[in-house]
C-alpha cells in the first residue's frame, strides 16, 4: 500500500509518497505567497493552500498506481488561525505563526490573567505567535469577523477538512493554540471564556495517529484514489518532524534546522519548566514533548545569502569558513523577534564584533553560529531540568550543510546522528498514515522500522571547549542589547 505525507509550510507545501516499508517514491513542493499587509504581520490564505495541495497531489500520483493509496496525513506549520463562517468559507487570511500583532493581547494574558494562570490551564504562557492572542485580537480590532466566526481551526486541519468534510485537529497542533490543556488532552474550558469562544467552535480533538475519516467522493474522484483512503489527524510540523526523525518515546532529541529552529525532546511523562521557557506540549506518539523553539533559523542564512549577499551559492559561501571556534563576530538570530527561551517579539538580530579585517566569511560563520548558539541556549533549559541529551538527530534544510551540522556538534557539544531521508513533517504524515490505517502496531513501531541513522556527526573535544568561551561570550550579547530593542521598532 502507499501512504501520502502532506507538509503545509511556510512557503511551500511538500508532498511525500511512500510506501509500507518507508521506501520513498516521490516528493513534490508547490510554492504559494506569503503576505505582509504591515510591519511584522503575516499572513496566507488558506484557499491557496488547498489548491497547492491539490495540484501537488496530482502530481504525486500521476505515475503510480493510485488503486494502492491507502492513507494521507500531515504535518503543518503550528498556531495559524483559520476562521470559518456558518458556511465553512474562510472569513479573512490565516494569520501565521511567525505574526507580530498580538503584542497587547499577550500582554494581556501574561499580566493579567497571569502566567501562572496560563500554564495552570494549558501548560504554557502566551507568546505572539500562539492562536489565542490571535483570536482575542480578532476580537478586539476585528469585532465584526469575530463575530461571524464558526469554526476556528489550524493550518492543516484546514486541508483535512476540504480533504473530508471534517473539523479535526489533532493533539500536538492543538497544543500550540494556549486554548489547549495539554496534561488532560481537553479543551480548556477556562481559556475559551477568557478569549470568548465555546467548545462548540473548536475543532473535534484527535491523536495525531487516529483517522479522522476517509476522503469525500468528489476529492477521491478528482485525485484518482479509492474512496476508502482514510485521512489521519496528523501533528504540528515539529511534532511530525519527530515522528519522521523516530524521536518518539522517552528521553529523544530532534533538532530541526527549517524556517524556524527548534530543540524537540520525547518524554513519556508531562513536565513544565517552572520559567516557561520551552513549551510543554502533547505529542503525535500519544507521549508529551518539550520543545524549544527560536523563529528564524535556516531562514536567517537565507536572508544573509538571498538579500545582503546576493547569492544561490550556499555552498561555495560555507567553503571560505576555515577556522570554526575562533570567530570573532557574533550574530543574534532574532530576524522575527524570537519566542524561546527569551519570548520576545522586540527583538531583533544584531551583527557585534566587526573589525576592519572582518571578511564576508566571518559574518557567514556568525550567522551559522548565532543559530546554533541559541538553538544552545534552549537545551540548557532542558539541561537544567535534569534533562540528559547526549545525542539528537537533525532535519530541515538547514541539514544538508556538513559544515553547519559540524557547529551545532560541537555547540551544544552533543552526537548529531544524520538520517537516510531528512525529510521531517512530510515523511512523518505518510507514518502516521500508515499506523492510522493499522501497517504499524503504533507510531513508536512505524519510527523502529523505518527510520535509519547513516551517520553520526562527532564533537571534538578540542573544538567543544572554544566554542564553550564562545557561547558563554554570546549568552551576554542579548541581555546587554535588550533595553535598546523597543526603541528601534
Amino acid at each position: 500500500m502507499l501512504y501520502i505525507g502532506v507538509d503545509l509550510g511556510t512557503s511551500a507545501v511538500k508532498l511525500l509518497l511512500m510506501d509500507a516499508s518507508g521506501e520513498i517514491k516521490k516528493i513534490v513542493s508547490k510554492e504559494y505567497p506569503l503576505y505582509f499587509p504591515h510591519p511584522g504581520w503575516s499572513e496566507q490564505k488558506p484557499e491557496d493552500w488547498f489548491a497547492q495541495t491539490m495540484e501537488g497531489l496530482k502530481e504525486l500520483l500521476a505515475e503510480c498506481d493510485k488503486s494502492q493509496v491507502a492513507g494521507i496525513s500531515f504535518g503543518g506549520q503550528m498556531h495559524g488561525l483559520v476562521v470559518l463562517d456558518e458556511k465553512d468559507e474562510v472569513i479573512r487570511p490565516a494569520i501565521l505563526w511567525n505574526d507580530g500583532r498580538t503584542t497587547e493581547e499577550c500582554d494581556y494574558l501574561n499580566n493579567v490573567i497571569g502566567k501562572e494562570k496560563l500554564s495552570e490551564y494549558t501548560a504554557n504562557i502566551s507568546f505572539t505567535g500562539f492562536t489565542a492572542p490571535k483570536i482575542l485580537w480578532m476580537k478586539n480590532k476585528e469585532p465584526e469577523n469575530f463575530a461571524r466566526i464558526k469554526k476556528i481551526m489550524l493550518p492543516k486541519d484546514y486541508i483535512a477538512y476540504k480533504l473530508t468534510g471534517v473539523h479535526c485537529t489533532d493533539v500536538s497542533d492543538a497544543s500550540g493554540m494556549l486554548v489547549f490543556d495539554v496534561k488532560n488532552r481537553c479543551w480548556s474550558k477556562e481559556m475559551l471564556e477568557i478569549c470568548g469562544i465555546n467548545e462548540s467552535q473548536m475543532a473535534k480533538i484527535y491523536e495525531s495517529y487516529e483517522s479522522v475519516g476517509c476522503v469525500l467522493p468528489e476529492i477521491a474522484a478528482e485525485l484518482g484514489i479509492p474512496e476508502t483512503t482514510k485521512v489521519a489527524a496528523g501533528a504540528g510540523d515539529n511534532a511530525a518532524a519527530a515522528v519522521g526523525t523516530g524521536t518518539v518515546g522517552d528521553g529523544q532529541c530532534n533538532i530541526s534546522l527549517g524556517t524556524s529552529g527548534t530543540v524537540f525532546i520525547s518524554s513519556e511523562k508531562f513536565g513544565v519548566d517552572k520559567n516557561n521557557a520551552l513549551h510543554a506540549f502533547a505529542h503525535a506518539d500519544g507521549n508529551y514533548h518539550l520543545m524549544g523553539c527560536m523563529l528564524s533559523a535556516a531562514s536567517c542564512n537565507k536572508w544573509w545569502m538571498d538579500e545582503i549577499i546576493g547569492t544561490t551559492d550556499y555552498a561555495a559561501e560555507q567553503k571560505q569558513i576555515e577556522k570554526l571556534g575562533e570567530n570573532h563576530v557574533y550574530f543574534l538570530p532574532y530576524l522575527m523577534g524570537e519566542r524561546s527561551p527569551h519570548n520576545d517579539p522586540n527583538a531583533r538580530a544584531t551583527f557585534i564584533g566587526m573589525t576592519m579585517d572582518t571578511t564576508r566569511a566571518d559574518m557567514t560563520q556568525a550567522v551559522l553560529e548565532g543559530v546554533a548558539f541559541a538553538l544552545r541556549d534552549s537545551l540548557e533549559v532542558a539541561r537544567s531540568l535534569g534533562i540528559s541529551i547526549e545525542r539528537t538527530k537533525i532535519c530541515g534544510g538547514g541539514a544538508k550543510s556538513p559544515l553547519w551540522k559540524k557547529i551545532i556538534a560541537n555547540v551544544l557539544n552533543i552526537k548529531v546522528d544524520v538520517l537516510a531521508n531528512e525529510e521531517g513533517p512530510s515523511m512523518g504524515g505518510a507514518m502516521l498514515a500508515a499506523v492510522a490505517c493499522g501497517e504499524y502496531a503504533n507510531v513508536e513501531e512505524a519510527a523502529a522500522k523505518i527510520v535509519k541513522v547513516v551517520d553520526t556527526v562527532e564533537p571534538d573535544a578540542e573544538l567543544a571547549a572554544k566554542y564553550e568561551a564562545r557561547y558563554q561570550q554570546f549568552k551576554q550579547i542579548y541581555p546587554a542589547v535588550k533595553p535598546i530593542f523597543p526603541l528601534i521598532q
